[in-house]
């Protein structure tokens, strides 16, 4: 696999094992979340809970909680795990003081997610430049749609150890990476809900990142998460391409493509963070349109019925109009806001 980064890092775990540095995370840790009560109880006695924490990282005895499960049901069926909140605070304080100065500036510029200054809007508008660039200079190209199965469910654990590995020499840092990405009894996967998890899927598949920029020299890719396009000149470049990044994927990443991967002609456009996207324009994504359909309607009950919560409703709808407004979609807010009955 492709080096990370170009030289290891050293002992820098315990001069980052501060007061002041765990009470920034906790501060991070409880936003929006102040009324929970477990929240309420850390801070209860704050000092010396975070001194509690920074003693036992200091003396390897810091072991992570029990995870909390649940479902949830959009855009689509996921299990979420939920670590207490003395454990999340472990974990703004290992992504913020590690793997955000030492790792992320080694990822390449077009990923996406649940980076600073970066996102699904930067993600679509570099889309729709890349494909203008691509009809200038190929005329009629193709392009290559794909994203991982069940990703966060099949990350190798063992694998995501070694990326990191052979990125520090710290023994501290890397005997609580292995207990943050060890922390249960399942062989295979992160967790969904983890503050680290988001990041250590970004350093996982940095790996195919460095193997498409730099190997295979794809100059018009992006990915956002597990979700990833490239455009390349023709079919047969489209199908070559195709076949060796699966390759890549199954047999240095332990994981595989999802059915829908394909590549096929320009023209059809490119279904990419809640947008369709062309080199011309930009339309909502039909699944999007439908939800908001049936959004309007359990809307529209709900207030016939006076059980509407305008507060909670008003704060959707804003931010589903943000959404639609990076699209060519004038007509559509104009059609859909005429079917909601009460103001707002």
């Amino acid at each position: 696999m492709g080096a990370l980064l170009s030289k290891t890092v050293k002992n820098i775990y315990l001069k980052n094992l501060t007061f002041e540095k765990m009470y920034a995370a906790y501060i991070r840790a409880k936003k929006n979340k102040t009324a929970k009560k477990e929240v309420m109880e850390f801070e209860f006695n704050l000092e010396k809970n975070i001194i509690k924490l920074i003693k036992e990282l200091k003396n390897n005895t810091y072991c992570t909680g029990k995870y909390r499960e649940f479902k949830v049901y959009e855009p689509k069926e996921r299990i979420i795990k939920s670590l207490p909140f003395r454990d999340r605070v472990v974990h703004q304080w290992y992504v913020y003081e590690f793997l955000i100065p030492y790792m992320v500036p080694k990822f390449i510029y077009d990923s996406y997610a649940c980076l600073e200054n970066k996102g699904t809007h930067k993600a679509i508008y570099k889309l729709e430049k890349y494909m203008k660039q691509a009809k200038n200079k190929y005329e009629d190209f193709y392009i290559l749609k794909m994203d991982i199965s069940k990703f966060f469910y099949n990350i190798n654990q063992e694998i995501l150890y070694f990326m990191i590995q052979k990125n520090f020499k710290d023994k501290y840092l890397l005997n609580l990476t292995s207990k943050l990405i060890f922390d249960s009894e399942d062989k295979i996967g992160i967790p969904i809900g983890n503050y680290t998890s988001q990041y250590f899927a970004n350093i996982y598949l940095n790996e195919l990142d460095q193997y498409i920029k730099n190997d295979l020299k794809i100059k018009y890719y992006l990915r956002f998460m597990d979700d990833f396009v490239l455009i390349v000149r023709n079919k047969e470049e489209a199908k070559k391409t195709f076949l060796i990044i699966n390759n890549f994927i199954e047999k240095k990443l332990n994981l595989k493509l999802n059915h829908k991967s394909r590549y096929y002609p320009s023209s059809m456009g490119v279904d990419f963070c809640g947008y369709r996207v062309y080199f011309t324009h930009k339309l909502i994504r039909n699944r999007s349109k439908k939800q908001m359909n049936k959004n309007i309607k359990k809307w529209n009950y709900l207030y016939q019925n006076n059980k509407l919560n305008k507060i909670k409703v008003t704060r959707s709808l804003n931010s589903w109009i943000a959404h639609i407004r990076h699209a060519n979609s004038y007509n559509l807010y104009t059609r859909y806001i005429e079917k909601i009955k009460f103001s707002v």
